[in-house]
């Protein structure tokens, strides 16, 4: 557990090199040599006081132990020449053990400022720590700054989530286990704590046996195509009490070296970025691809064991894009029993750094061919704003959907039904037939489109109808930015019309947005226009208009579509960082179809009670905006009419009547 001084002294350190190494990386290494120097000489200092010998710095580097750079009789500009030559001498030391040398191999000091080196020197030198556990968890910490992106579109995976993923796997004693992307080894490290935890009585792993234990060391391993990366992981690893952390540097996508490795478990995020002109793999690939995701995604599925397991990150992409080998790997996945389970996760997870939708893909062959379904669960809070602050929430679907999961793994064949808990919102849980999802185009995996239809009421009052059996559907012609003002209206996505010089529909049409009007990652529609007459409409709306003689007028059709479009018309939008409108999905949802006379009455009560808003509003503009006692007459005669709106616009029919049952 790391303590509040040891992460007060990690902060400071970084406050005192901002000003001369400004990229969190480079802090983050900077400090890394720095605590591994320090570590290196307290253990030689240990040593010592029992009565032994000093191990790593002795002979020609026996000068530049960490008392010797604190020597107050080093001059500053001494001092930093000495601490610069001894970490770029210090990988040619024999004397420490060849990860030690690995770690410090290519690193030399960015700066040449005494006075930055001895503010910095003195805050490493009150780090105390009696053993590498305790320099773990401050390493930890020091890792959880590194949150920007790498040149590869790596995002540093948050703690929750590896933790919720390992648990969902539940990684054994026995389990080779890879992570083909793995970072700082954060995957790895939260398996063998997972592992420790549950073969614990007193004290940390104490069921294991030394047998066990030796194994359990040699288990793990890492690739990443990152020289940092492995260096920060072997460290990590190190830390955790692996002498031989197998981390390797190794191009996962293009080398063959270790195409014959299989593993018991894999755990993943891999990098969603596909460098420029597209990844050249290897021809081993079961599928054939230039997308680094796809090929990740694939790898994984490879290198499983007969009766492996594995969980990892995807962008939605991976789960409907329509392309030969997008949908050949959705295939494989479900008819030869790989996937059992799909968890969808915000879009904010990997925030302030990229908004992107992601999903969970959970693979397990023994309990995929004990069920004809795959399970869904869709997360909708991980404990966390979904903004750029990431700030704690009440609310936490993370527990009970992990719950869902184990109680799944025990027992496939059961139905997993969704409940509160603890008086909080939980996330949404369902199973959709296999059958259903191999038979749909393109065998996509999203399951927010199967489960859909299961939002319909059973017995409605009216029928339900398929949107494109009453309507005619028109794509927007005219560029949001670039289409030149003038005389007709151009109708945007935003709350107001622009102007065009030309139009290209003519209405009454309702306009929807086909690209997600709330920002990347996030499948949202904030507003449906309706218009009527000659207008131009952006590339990025849809025109929906009523098809001669199908009995449904434009303004009702408005009505009842924006009545829809949180629960209905959103869930089709889909797309990792561009989130679009499926349309031959939105246009076969289903609609109420009441008569023409419930049509005019549902349309007069929204006429009223958007009147009755705008009056709550004005009302509300007076009371704060008006001083003395004609302003209480005025928002006492306002109150009133208010009144009278709500009243009259209550008498009329609303749209919820349309969706209730019968009986």
């Amino acid at each position: 557990m790391l303590d509040a001084t040891t992460k007060a002294k990690i902060d400071s350190a970084r406050d005192i090199l901002v000003g001369k190494v400004p990229d969190p990386k480079s802090q983050v290494e900077q400090i890394t040599i720095a605590l591994i120097y320090k570590f290196m000489d307290d253990m030689d200092r240990q040593s010592e006081e029992l009565g032994g010998k000093a191990t790593f710095f002795v002979g020609e580097f026996k000068k530049y132990r960490w008392a010797q750079l604190l020597d107050k009789r080093y001059s500053g500009h001494e001092r930093l020449l000495l601490y610069a030559e001894g970490i770029e001498k210090m990988n040619e030391n024999k004397n420490i053990p060849q990860l030690f040398r690995d770690i410090f191999k290519g690193v030399f000091l960015p700066y040449r400022d005494p006075e930055t080196l001895n503010l910095f020197l003195k805050e490493i030198d009150g780090f105390a720590y009696d053993h590498s556990e305790q320099l773990g968890n401050a390493f930890e910490y020091l890792l959880s700054i590194l949150g920007s992106q790498g040149d590869a579109g790596q995002f540093r995976t948050p703690r929750h989530i590896i933790d919720f993923i390992v648990g969902a796997i539940a990684p054994s004693k026995g389990d080779t286990i890879l992570d083909p992307a793995c970072g700082t080894a954060g995957f790895l490290i939260s398996s063998f704590k997972y592992i420790q935890a549950h073969n614990t009585v007193d004290r940390s792993g104490d069921l294991l046996s030394a047998d066990e234990r030796e194994r359990l060391m040699a288990n793990f391993c890492g690739y990443d195509i990152s020289p940092d990366m492995v260096r920060l992981s072997r460290v990590n690893m190190y830390l955790h009490g692996f002498a031989s952390p197998r981390i390797n540097e190794y191009d996962t996508l293009t080398s063959e070296d270790r195409w014959e490795d299989r593993f018991d478990v894999i755990l993943a995020n891999p990098p969603f970025m596909t460098p420029k002109g597209g990844i050249r793999p290897h021809n081993r690939f079961s599928i054939k691809s230039s997308r680094s995701e796809l090929l990740f995604a694939d790898y994984i599925v490879e290198h499983l064991k007969p009766g492996g397991k594995a969980g990892f990150i995807v962008p939605e992409g991976i789960l409907f894009v329509e392309h030969g080998a997008y949908e050949k790997f959705r295939r494989n996945i479900v008819e030869n029993d790989y996937l059992y389970a799909v968890v969808s996760l915000p879009h904010g997870v990997f925030k302030p750094y990229a908004s992107v939708k992601t999903h969970i893909l959970l693979l397990d062959r023994r309990i995929a061919a004990q069920t004809k379904s795959i399970l869904y669960v869709d997360i909708e809070s991980d404990g966390f704003t979904q903004t750029d602050t990431r700030l704690p929430v009440e609310r936490n679907d993370i527990p009970y959907a992990l719950n869902t999961l184990v109680d799944y793994r025990m027992n496939p064949k059961a139905n997993q039904n969704a409940s509160d808990i603890a008086g909080m919102a939980s996330p949404e849980v369902y199973a959709v037939p296999k059958a259903d999802i191999l038979g749909s185009p393109g065998c996509a995996l999203i399951g927010r489109w199967y489960n859909l239809a299961s939002k319909y009421p059973k017995s409605p009052s009216v029928p339900f109808e398929p949107l494109e059996s009453h309507c005619d559907f028109r794509p927007g012609l005219s560029p949001n930015m670039k289409t030149p003002p003038g005389e007709f209206p151009l109708v945007t996505p935003a709350e107001d019309r622009k102007t065009s010089d030309h139009f290209d529909m003519e209405g009454p049409a309702v306009c929807v947005p086909v690209v997600s009007s709330s920002g990347h990652g996030k499948a949202d529609v904030k507003r449906l226009h309706y218009q009527e007459g000659k207008f131009a409409l952006a590339t990025t709306m849809l025109a929906v208009s009523p098809k001669p003689n199908s009995g449904i007028s434009a303004r009702y059709l408005y009505e009842v579509l924006s009545e829809m479009k949180d629960d209905y018309i959103a869930p089709l939008m889909a797309g990792a960082t561009n989130v679009t409108l499926k349309q031959d999905l939105f246009e076969k949802i289903l609609i109420p179809v009441p008569k023409p006379q419930a049509q005019k009455e549902i349309v007069e009560h929204a006429a009223w009670e958007a009147l009755a808003e705008r009056a709550d509003a004005l009302k509300a503009q007076l009371s704060h905006g008006i001083d003395g006692e004609k302003a209480d007459e005025i928002v006492r005669l306002l109150d009133q009419a208010v009144s009278m709106l709500h009243q009259h616009a209550a008498q009329k029919r609303r749209i919820a009547d349309l969706w209730r049952e019968n009986g």
